[in-house]
């Protein structure tokens, strides 16, 4: 469902990024990883979508196949109607501006040998975007501004700044050479949760002023119900479920994801109570159990489950990819 009346912007079909499995002294390939195993999800111009799941569920794996710093094992990624994975690198080099990632790990995402000016302008040396060192102090020091940091500071080191700062940082470095699209990969995960709530109001304020689409990716329910407008659930290289996230919140339709609002703390013990969990541990996505990935692990699995796949079930909001579903369906 489209929740802002936007054009697409990203379109991914059928994706797959399988990592090889590999043993013996030749090293040879005895099977795969599949990380990413048929992901379709649709991003729509200036909206925030999510996509949550477990650890080891594919999630970043899609965001880095997306923005091709991992090689995909098949499937498109259509960004404004081009298909990224068919361009070589060069011809792919002029979307990398457009395309932009804020990491989990601000510390790690720095160089501490490079100055927050050096840092903030990498990008647009590197795409031409400044031409002299005047022109370079000016752009940063508009950035610092942008993401509520003192540009007298840009001569400083990364070590020099506070966890949410240097978050700021990297925010205002995929800001600096005008991106549509950040990828968002569990951006205020390691962060104080009253930080947290500074770095989202920065990004929803960012996203109003320069027109940006967010990929959101993070384990952190609270954080979704609170930041996105569509919400993707996925498990085990596959999403199950999506949808407007205030729908999702109120009346998911998969089991994983009851399971996943099962696990989020609340203080009235009926609501735990009615909700059902997840059972047992993650399956390895090097060896998918057959039928549904989830039905070893889900409450409501019957026979069936152990057999098909199940189809993916299209709705007015969404979609979930469950049995129960189909049923639901049919009788509405």
């Amino acid at each position: 469902m489209n929740t802002t009346g936007a054009a697409p912007l990203l379109e991914v079909r059928g994706l797959k990024t399988w990592f090889p499995i590999r043993e013996g002294v030749l090293r040879k390939v005895t099977g795969h990883v599949r990380a990413v195993d048929g992901v379709d999800m649709t991003i729509n111009e200036g909206e925030t979508f999510a996509l949550v799941g477990e650890s080891g569920c594919g999630k970043t794996t899609v965001g880095k196949s997306i923005l091709r710093l991992i090689d995909a094992h098949g499937g498109e990624i259509r960004y404004g109607g081009r298909d990224l994975l068919a361009l070589d690198r060069e011809a792919f080099r002029p979307y990398r501006s457009e395309l932009q990632i804020v990491m989990q790990d601000p510390a790690s995402a720095l160089d501490p040998r490079m100055t927050v000016l050096d840092a903030m302008a990498e990008g647009m040396d590197a795409f031409g975007l400044i031409s002299d060192g005047d022109a370079r102090k000016r752009a940063v020091a508009k950035l610092m501004e942008q993401v509520s940091l003192d540009p007298e500071t840009m001569m400083r080191y990364p070590h020099e700044f506070s966890g949410g700062q240097r978050q700021r940082i990297c925010i205002a470095r995929a800001l600096a050479v005008g991106p549509r699209l950040i990828i968002c990969d569990e951006a205020v995960s390691a962060l104080d949760v009253s930080i947290q709530a500074q770095i989202l109001n920065l990004l929803r304020r960012l996203q109003k002023e320069h027109g940006l689409t967010y990929l959101f990716i993070t384990h952190d329910l609270s954080v979704v119900r609170y930041f996105a407008d569509r919400v993707a659930v996925m498990y085990l290289g596959r999403i199950v479920e999506d949808g407007p996230t205030e729908r999702v919140f109120a009346a998911p339709r998969h089991p994983y994801t009851k399971a996943l609002l099962a696990a989020v703390p609340s203080l009235d013990p009926e609501r735990r109570s009615a909700k059902p969990a997840a059972l047992g541990d993650v399956p390895s996505p090097a060896n998918p159990p057959a039928g549904c990935h989830y039905h070893p692990r889900c409450a409501y699995a019957f026979e069936r489950c152990r057999r098909e796949d199940p189809p993916v079930v299209a709705f007015d909001d969404g979609v979930s990819r469950c049995f129960l579903s189909e049923d639901e369906k049919n009788q509405s």
